[in-house]
């Protein structure tokens, strides 16, 4: 992972043959079975560990994530040559942040997570019980999607320290979009990561992902592994808001990151 590339225009996807077929085959089971093995021998007893004798397994539990995807990406880099993972050299410095991003592949949580240690995003909530990920989740301090029902106190609970966590340098990560875009395009932007913004009174950066879809394409299993693809993310927009003086309403702040990603659609890579 290292600085931005020049842009270049995709190209098709050709009908793949059986021994790309099979090569993509192999790259997808080696990727997704780090998820179990490379969890249960090195990951599982660290997150024991941090979640019995930590005072603050959650910062901990970041961090563990954030070491646990990086290998993930180190692997997809190693097994699938043709891919190339490029990241803008200044998200490396971003601190006390809300961060917006487009959504195409259900890569691009995995991958933020792998840029930043300290990291809070919102998870869909059937994921929160789900039996061993449900737990890690909790103790990462990621937020439900949904405030109603059980996870209304869950969510008033981060609520109520997500200013002191941003200031302490944490970030919070949100794909406003809701879902994966099935077009490449922007779709209509929700308000809660504006809304959060405002009421911790925090900077917003708006990112901007690429081709994630062309490794990991929405609907299908195996990894487009085959294909020259190059996965980039940059920082589009970096917005301070002037909270004492003039603060913008959730509605401008969103139109304004709406506006900011029209403006970009047309920037390939």
């Amino acid at each position: 992972m290292s600085c931005p590339a020049p842009t270049q225009a995709p190209s098709d996807n050709p009908k793949k043959s059986a021994a790309d077929a099979l090569i993509d085959c192999l790259v997808t089971l080696i990727c997704w079975t780090w998820f179990i093995f490379g969890f249960l021998f090195f990951f599982s007893f660290p997150y024991v560990a941090c979640a019995l004798f930590t005072r603050n397994p959650e910062r901990h539990f970041q961090r563990l994530n954030h070491q646990f995807f990086q290998i993930f990406f180190w692997i997809v880099e190693a097994t699938s040559p043709r891919q190339k993972i490029i990241i803008d050299e200044r998200i490396g410095t971003i601190r006390s942040s809300v961060i917006v991003c487009n959504h195409l592949s259900y890569l691009d949580p995995l991958l933020l997570i792998a840029l930043f240690q300290q990291q809070k995003t919102i998870v869909k909530a059937r994921f929160f019980t789900t039996p061993i990920f449900g737990w890690m989740i909790r103790k990462s301090g990621y937020l439900p999607a949904t405030s109603e029902g059980r996870y209304s106190g869950l969510v008033v609970q981060h609520m109520e320290t997500m200013e002191s966590y941003l200031k302490k340098g944490g970030n919070l990560f949100i794909f406003p979009e809701g879902t994966r875009s099935r077009d490449g395009k922007i779709g209509k932007l929700n308000k809660g990561a504006f809304q959060i913004t405002r009421m911790c009174k925090a900077p917003l950066y708006v990112l901007q992902l690429h081709n994630t879809n062309r490794l990991f394409t929405p609907g299908k299993f195996f990894f487009n592994t085959r294909q020259k693809t190059t996965i980039s993310v940059n920082i589009i927009e970096h917005i301070v808001p002037d909270y004492h003086n003039n603060p913008p309403t959730t509605t401008e702040l969103l139109q304004q990151v709406q506006q900011i990603y029209t403006a970009n659609e047309n920037v390939t890579i």
